[in-house]
């Protein structure tokens, strides 16, 4: 049985979390990632018969170091302190610590990775499976209101780029509009305008229709037909809306169906598909900046690759010198 943590490191913790939610809007998933990476730091100091309020530097650098020998990803590393950091900082403000240990601390170095991205062939291939999916004649009306369902999620998410969240917590009436364009409530709480193509709006009118046809059908009231449902995409038989694992896993068994691999495909590389075929062909990477709601243009950054790559071409292609004969 482990060591009971200190109630003032849980009630410090808490405080933060509060901030966060209040004053920068932070939103249930964020508040989660905080609270688990700041318990585990917590649970640390335990160990060491310290707590939050009376770490050193060598404290929290014996944890950072604690998490290089369980071999944690840099990323990692530099996300638990950041955490850290925030928490001290916020400490400090409030007048609960006089000094921030974790202020000189430097966190790992990060080369810059490229996200996992899907060919526009390869999102065309996974297009195709989940149509035919949904089209086989042996199929029941649930399961083929599943394979609809599946194919406008992806529909909807290459068009827009939305967070996973985002996404599965759309309005039906994102669908019942005529207007060209979706308002989205993303992190922070902030609002977004998104533009929808004529695909992604097609296919959301073959799922509300098929889901509207399902409900006049199912008689009974414990059919997993689910009911009139302010959400978009509500979950088949529970309350609420369709939940991100669920998501997840069906685009992986359609990935594996479409001859993709499934450990390459998730909901957020369709998202960076979205973003990385935009800046292919020209667009500004401000512009995407603001479609994919990044606070800061530093996120979006970790598509530059493609715009190096796009300058290349673009002068291999078009510098009058770049095919000089001999």
């Amino acid at each position: 049985m482990g060591r009971r943590k200190p109630s003032s490191d849980q009630d410090l913790v808490e405080l933060f979390l509060d901030m966060l939610a209040a004053e920068r809007g932070a939103g249930p998933n964020t508040l989660a990632a905080y609270g688990r990476d700041l318990a585990d730091f917590s649970d640390h100091l335990v160990a060491r018969q310290r707590a939050v309020a009376s770490a050193t530097t060598d404290d929290v650098r014996h944890y950072l170091g604690q998490l290089n020998k369980r071999c944690y990803a840099a990323t990692s590393v530099a996300r638990r302190l950041s955490a850290i950091r925030q928490l001290y900082r916020f400490l400090c403000a409030e007048g609960r610590r006089p000094d921030d240990p974790a202020a000189i601390l430097e966190g790992p170095r990060r080369g810059r990775t490229v996200p996992k991205v899907l060919s526009i062939a390869e999102v065309d291939r996974l297009l195709a499976a989940s149509r035919a999916a949904g089209q086989q004649p042996d199929l029941s009306a649930l399961d083929r209101l599943r394979a609809v369902r599946l194919t406008c999620l992806i529909e909807v998410l290459y068009a827009t780029g939305l967070r996973v969240s985002e996404l599965v917590t759309l309005p039906t009436s994102a669908a019942e509009r005529q207007a060209r364009m979706l308002i989205v409530r993303g992190k922070g709480d902030k609002e977004r305008l998104v533009p929808l193509n004529e695909a992604a709006k097609e296919s959301m009118r073959d799922y509300l229709a098929l889901l509207s046809a399902a409900r006049q059908r199912s008689a009974s009231p414990q059919a997993a037909i689910p009911a009139k449902s302010k959400w978009l995409f509500p979950s088949f038989g529970e309350s609420g809306h369709l939940t991100r694992q669920h998501f997840a896993r069906d685009l992986k068994a359609l990935a594996a169906a479409a001859g993709l691999r499934a450990d390459q495909v998730s909901p957020h590389v369709l998202r960076h598909a979205f973003a990385s075929h935009l800046l292919h062909n020209g667009a500004d990477l401000r512009v995407v900046q603001t479609l994919l709601g990044h606070a800061d243009i530093s996120t979006t950054q970790i598509y530059t690759h493609v715009l190096e790559e796009r300058l290349k071409s673009l002068v291999r292609d078009l510098h009058p010198l770049a095919e000089a004969p001999d």
